[in-house]
């Protein structure tokens, strides 16, 4: 059975002001997604789709046919906001961006058939991150309910230059996970970190925490779940134009009622993302160290 990676790119950026997506970040104007794919096909992985947003397509597609289209093949599936709305249901006048990242997951219901990965399209992840990924998904049925999660330290993964979310896990001894919770408002502060909770009340953490950045081992199965979420979400908090349906929400309830298991794994990698445009420099100099231990090739595709 094949392996499929998910990338999530239909994310609006704003508080990057571009389109980070596809913004160089490697030797020879190579983009983050770049390795990723990289990473997954020395993995095992053998095919890829983008989750995109309509408005985004023609750029996106002309960067990534230049560059892997010809090494894996892609399909392209969009998140609109009108998109998988049950009956009855209709989008908020106000609302100005999709769903959240459980709802481009969704979008991938018709297309995906095998076990897969998730990943965020302007995050890097590491080559031993997809080792381990690829590893599990190896080992799972398409219509199990057995997922994996690759957890980072929260503390490699904070921004200089301004707050953070992340799904913050609770991990079992048996290396299972017990719940998480998604944290929209992270800050590093001298001590570790803090957060944000939906009140503005601040809350301290020390930084070791494992947490989320949306790298997941996931199968087919999900779907059925992600539909009946996307539902309950909508009744409950439809009307609100900022609401998020996120992918670890969706995943803590399966684990809190007993209908999936992730397993955590670890990962000895340095999580890089661009947030911020002053992020971008910290992903450039990490990734040209990599280049110069040799992980990556100068030119990845030859």
């Amino acid at each position: 059975m094949g392996k499929t990676l998910v990338v999530l790119a239909a994310g609006i950026g704003s508080r990057y002001g571009g389109l980070k997506q596809i913004e160089a970040v490697g030797p020879n104007g190579a983009i983050v997604i770049e390795y990723s794919v990289f990473d997954a096909i020395r993995s095992g992985f053998d095919r890829v789709v983008c989750v995109i947003r309509r408005d985004i397509e023609r750029d996106f597609r002309a960067i990534v046919a230049s560059r892997f289209e010809r090494q894996i093949p892609v399909d392209y599936v969009f998140q609109e906001m009108d998109g998988g709305l049950p009956p009855g249901f209709a989008v908020p006048g106000d609302r100005k961006k999709p769903w959240g990242t459980a709802h481009a997951v969704l979008a991938c219901r018709d297309v995906v058939r095998t076990p897969f990965a998730v990943i965020n399209a302007d995050d890097f992840y590491g080559r031993r991150s997809f080792e381990s990924l690829g590893h599990f998904l190896g080992g799972v049925g398409a219509a199990a309910n057995e997922y994996a999660m690759v957890g980072f330290t929260l503390c490699n993964t904070l921004s200089e230059h301004g707050h953070v979310a992340r799904g913050i896990c609770d991990v079992g001894a048996d290396g299972f996970l017990r719940g998480v919770v998604e944290r929209t408002r992270i800050e590093k502060t001298g001590q570790g970190a803090q957060y944000a909770d939906e009140a503005g009340a601040w809350h301290v953490l020390t930084g070791a925490e494992i947490v989320s950045m949306n790298m997941w081992g996931l199968t087919p199965a999900l779907f059925e779940s992600l539909q009946r979420g996307f539902r309950s979400f909508l009744d409950a908090r439809g009307g609100d134009p900022k609401a998020e349906f996120f992918l670890p929400t969706v995943v803590d309830g399966l684990v809190a009622g007993g209908r999936a298991r992730v397993k955590v794994l670890g990962t000895p990698e340095l999580w890089f993302g661009v947030t911020y445009p002053q992020d971008k420099a910290v992903v450039v100099e990490g990734i040209r160290r990599l280049v110069g231990q040799g992980v990556y090739p100068e030119r990845l595709w030859g």
